[in-house]
């Protein structure tokens, strides 16, 4: 408390009151309010709430706590956001992670940030824990196993979390993590009505971050943000790719592998002189999915070449730099500028560990088809080699 008195002069000079308004507004003399100020002494703790209400700020911005508050909230969340990219795919630290997220909200209760931080650690944990499974309907389209999904208490709790949050979430990033991730969980449970209506109240496709963007600079800026723009938009229009090869059953396994060869040449025709940056280590995914529907397509050479395209992209995934900032090359992307965000972990050598990446219906035979043909050993000896 021994700032307190700064604070309240501080404040009372803000909304322009005298010593007298203020005292008349709480009962007392103004002389009680000079000594306050001075740090003589300090208002008995009934007045305490009266003076946060007449200033319009919380108890805690009367005593000054607000900004240490702020910077350990973000401390946690922060914290418990790593724990939970840890666990991405292989259980690291989850009780832990949600342990401390639940911790957290007990000394902050209703902080949107640390709230965010559970649902999302609640989100990550029913895949880890649980997996993601698929059916294959009778008409041959991939269909999410929700009898099994409505069964993850994880989901159940995240849900609701998200729900509590959304109505007065008004932070930009948040907002959209917090949509993203809960549109996924009600598609993974079956609640197609309630992932339709929040993709209603959703920007429009221009009116997102990535293209408003482009709208606030103009001469170099502009060509940056828009390459910016270029760039996500080809990557999302790969992945929409992938999905429709992922969910349609219907197409013939050869029309798959080429469907995916298109995406990745996609890629090519932004990235023209072969720097990927960061779809380096998507383009790796793309070609072990490539992989499987080439494999099942009865073209194993293909397949195995279809590999090692998947590791020479994720050998220059791992050569992009840990820290800083570095620029693609590409006419189209030279004034883009990334931040370097890798994690320490090279990401060849887990490929035989992560293949084919995505959930797939007859993993286990063309698995054990690979892995018995001599040149997977070959492969997967290569991954392991240091370049």
């Amino acid at each position: 408390m021994i700032k307190l008195g700064e604070r309240i002069k501080e404040l009372r000079l803000r909304d322009g009151r005298t010593q007298e308004s203020l005292a008349n507004e709480l009962g007392v003399t103004a002389q009680a309010i000079s000594r306050w100020e001075k740090g003589i002494c300090y208002p008995d703790m009934e007045l305490i709430p009266p003076l946060a209400n007449i200033f319009g700020v919380t108890i805690d911005e009367l005593f000054g706590y607000d900004n240490e508050r702020a910077k350990k909230v973000d401390a946690l969340a922060e914290k418990i956001d790593e724990m939970n990219r840890q666990n991405n795919g292989e259980d690291v630290s989850t009780d832990e992670c949600i342990a401390l997220a639940r911790e957290s909200l007990i000394e902050f209760p209703g902080s949107e940030k640390l709230t965010l931080a559970l649902a999302s650690a609640l989100y990550n944990a029913g895949y880890v824990r649980r997996g993601e499974h698929h059916l294959v309907g009778a008409d041959g389209y991939s269909l999410y196993d929700v009898e099994r999904h409505r069964t993850y208490p994880e989901w159940r709790e995240a849900v609701k979390l998200y729900e509590k949050l959304l109505p007065t979430l008004t932070d930009g990033g948040m907002r959209q993590r917090a949509m993203t991730e809960l549109a996924q969980l009600y598609v993974n449970l079956g609640e197609h009505d309630r992932a339709m209506q929040l993709a209603e109240s959703a920007p429009d496709f221009f009116a997102s971050k990535t293209f408003l963007r482009i709208k606030a600079f103009d001469g170099e800026g502009a060509v940056a943000a828009t390459g910016e723009a270029l760039l996500e938009t080809v990557r999302t229009c790969a992945e929409l790719i992938e999905c429709i090869v992922l969910t349609d059953g219907n197409l013939p396994l050869r029309t798959a592998a080429e469907l995916l060869e298109n995406a990745v040449q996609m890629l090519g025709l932004v990235c023209t002189d072969g720097f990927f940056g960061r779809l380096s280590g998507f383009i790796a995914c793309l070609e072990m999915l490539r992989s499987y529907y080439l494999w099942l397509a009865d073209e194993r050479d293909a397949a195995f070449l279809a590999l090692d395209r998947a590791l020479e992209a994720a050998r220059a995934s791992d050569r992009l730099p840990a820290e800083g900032t570095y620029s693609y090359t590409a006419p189209l992307l030279c004034h883009v500028k990334v931040q370097a965000s890798g994690s320490g972990s090279p990401f060849a050598p887990e490929l035989p560990d992560v293949w084919p990446w995505w959930s797939v219906p007859e993993y286990d035979r063309v698995k054990s088809g690979m892995t018995a043909d001599p040149r997977w050993d070959d492969w997967v000896r290569r991954t392991k080699e240091l370049v």
